[in-house]
């Protein structure tokens, strides 16, 4: 490649460094599909015959085949997918295969690929998270009354519902949706056409090219077409976000899945054993997904790293772009269906969900905020109020809806026998019917909003 500038080859060390066929091998159906767009315009330009271009789309459409069937094969000395291509091309259709490359560089022609690889990515991983928020959504709409303990600091703070604590990641991922779908319109400007940094003398149809291969519009500045990375830096960040919601349910599953809580149980198809404690059922895909959230971190770092100093237009740093965000990908759509086989298949076990939020003094608030509404005292002396009975009952060992009213009166005259309709876990959850409360009629109605917008049958 190199013989008309080099009197000698490469050092072998360098041959490897320099190579980067061994990851970007996985760029080959954007490259062929560039390539074949890239031919057509060519032709429609007259820049090259129109013979030459059927015999070029028809060569790419048998390398394809065999990439298809066999995989691409690695020779260093090709360094990368897009010399490995037009290679195999010259091998396949001789001196024709020689003006695929007229008007372009590697350099518009890999921000093209990755382009279209980041798109496809991000296609998929939407997919992926419609069918979570699905998951979620049918799992709510099951206990949108099951009452649970709702925590801060993981300690029992109020009722809430099972079905609202799970439309709150339903929420989560909506968010998330939401940045990949930013992300991928941000991305949707097509580089072909840029060449090395500044252009090309040959009278392309760069719109022609943009719009065969789905963009809205080619891009304005090719210094920056050449030199931006900003698509994979969007989808990374978007994908750390989205491993931290994932990592964060995961961790509730690991919490909930031990035997002090008891809260829910994971199938045999998402655990396994111990090869000393047959009694054990770890919840090792759980665990896989927080952990994995860290890795998909570090590659977000790694590629603000890389980018964080590099003058325009294109350094060869930046071949180190693609492995971090193929990584990130891998691990997000493996988190992404162990989070949705989990949620699917888990035994949330209500009982237990119950007993914990009867316990804790979860319903303290509600006291408090009777105090306030029926007997007409300011929250701060309520809430002083309400302390004193919790410590009451703390030391009785009761809950505060089995105190006597004549303990609850002793605290403060101004309490009576209704205070006990406020003081159940089931007239806790009822009462909190603000919007996006956990009343059940609130949480609901937010499931049948869901629903309407993943198009699912209410």
């Amino acid at each position: 490649m190199w013989g008309g500038r080099f009197a000698e080859g490469p050092a072998a060390v360098m041959r490897e460094i320099n190579a980067s066929i061994p990851f970007d091998k996985r760029l080959w159906q954007q490259d062929i599909a560039g390539s074949k767009a890239h031919v057509a315009m060519l032709a429609a330009q007259k820049i090259v015959t129109e013979a030459d271009a059927a015999e070029i789309t028809r060569g790419l459409d048998a390398v394809a085949a065999e990439y298809a069937e066999k995989g691409v094969p690695v020779d260093l000395a090709l360094e990368d997918i897009h010399m490995a291509t037009e290679g195999r091309l010259a091998e396949l259709i001789g001196a024709p295969a020689g003006r695929l490359h007229t008007a372009r560089s590697r350099n518009d022609q890999v921000a093209t690929d990755f382009k279209l690889w980041v798109r496809d990515a991000i296609d998929a991983v939407d997919a992926g998270l419609h069918a979570l928020q699905v998951a979620l959504v049918t799992r709510a709409d099951e206990h949108a009354a099951s009452v649970m303990p709702g925590f801060t600091h993981l300690q029992v703070a109020q009722p809430v519902t099972l079905g609202h604590h799970l439309m709150a990641y339903y929420e989560m991922i909506g968010r998330d949706r939401s940045r990949f779908a930013d992300a991928r319109k941000r991305l949707n400007r097509c580089p072909l056409g840029a060449a090395a940094l500044a252009g090309t003398g040959f009278p392309i149809d760069r719109h022609r090219t943009a719009e065969a291969l789905g963009f809205d519009a080619p891009t304005d500045n090719s210094l920056d077409s050449v030199s931006d990375r900003d698509f994979a830096l969007d989808y990374l960040m978007a994908a750390t976000q989205l491993s931290l919601h994932l990592s964060r349910l995961a961790e509730e599953f690991i919490i909930w899945a031990s035997q002090p809580y008891a809260f829910v149980k994971l199938p045999d198809s998402y655990s396994t054993g111990s090869s000393i404690m047959p009694q054990k059922r770890n919840p090792d895909a759980a665990e896989l997904v927080r952990g994995h959230s860290g890795r998909i971190a570090g590659c977000m770092t790694a590629l603000v790293m890389t980018m964080k100093g590099l003058p325009l237009a294109y350094s060869k740093d930046m071949q180190d772009d693609k492995p971090p965000v193929f990584e990130a990908h891998d691990l997000l759509a493996l988190s992404i269906a162990a989070m949705t086989g989990m949620i699917e298949t888990a035994t949330f076990v209500a009982p237990r969900l119950r007993q914990a939020a009867e316990q804790g003094f979860s319903t303290a608030t509600d006291l408090a905020d009777w105090l306030v509404r029926v007997a007409d005292i300011p929250f701060r002396e309520a809430h002083h109020i309400t302390g004193t009975a919790v410590k009451l009952a703390e030391r009785e060992g009761l809950a505060l809806d089995k105190l006597p009213i004549e303990a609850l009166k002793s605290i403060d005259e101004r309490i009576d026998e209704r205070v006990y309709q406020a003081l159940s876990v089931d007239a806790s959850v009822e009462s909190r019917a603000s919007h996006g409360g956990t009343a059940p009629s609130q949480v609901r109605q937010r499931i049948a909003e869901a629903k309407n917008r993943l198009g699912i049958e209410a």
